[in-house]
């Protein structure tokens, strides 16, 4: 199955402001830092519906939502097996294995179903959830969902979802 059509959308307002540190291999980590990320979508078909692959008007808002729910918090990755995530109270107590403890109000985290919070696996995140939002809202399948996520001007990630 080639796909012979895509679209590729990259608005101003594609964008989350965040806060995150990466745990290496070796159990260190990098300091809390933050960056202001850019997203750019590609969606590929086969063929096209009513003229097009996508209605633009449809796929804006949903990266969009997706991008809204990451701004402005503290990224933390849910499956990174060497850290250690608890509640207490209206916090979370965050316990990377270097020891350090963060102590984050729970409205300014965003646990994420990823090992990492690199720009590799934001973009995979960040695929993944607007697969789901289009397939739930109107149906459709990208054969190919390529989503780009820039951290800093000149440095970005790339993630090819196929459906």
């Amino acid at each position: 199955m080639d796909t012979q059509y895509s679209i590729r959308v990259y608005k101003q307002y594609f964008n989350f402001a965040a806060s995150h540190f990466l745990i290496f291999k070796d159990g260190t980590r990098e300091p809390l830092h933050g960056h202001n990320y850019r997203v750019q979508l590609k969606g590929e078909a086969c063929e096209l519906d009513a003229d097009m692959v996508f209605d633009f008007l449809d796929i804006k808002p949903i990266v969009r939502e997706v991008c809204d729910r990451l701004d402005h918090r503290l990224l933390i990755p849910g499956k990174n097996p060497n850290l250690k995530v608890d509640t207490k109270g209206g916090s979370y107590e965050i316990c990377p294995p270097d020891g350090s403890l963060f102590v984050i109000p729970k409205q300014d985290v965003l646990i994420l179903p990823i090992q990492n919070t690199s720009a590799e696996r934001l973009a995979i995140y960040l695929a993944h959830e607007i697969h789901q939002l289009v397939r739930e809202r109107f149906n459709f399948n990208f054969p190919v969902l390529e989503i780009e996520v820039e951290e800093t001007p000149g440095q970005c990630a790339i993630y090819k979802f196929q459906s």
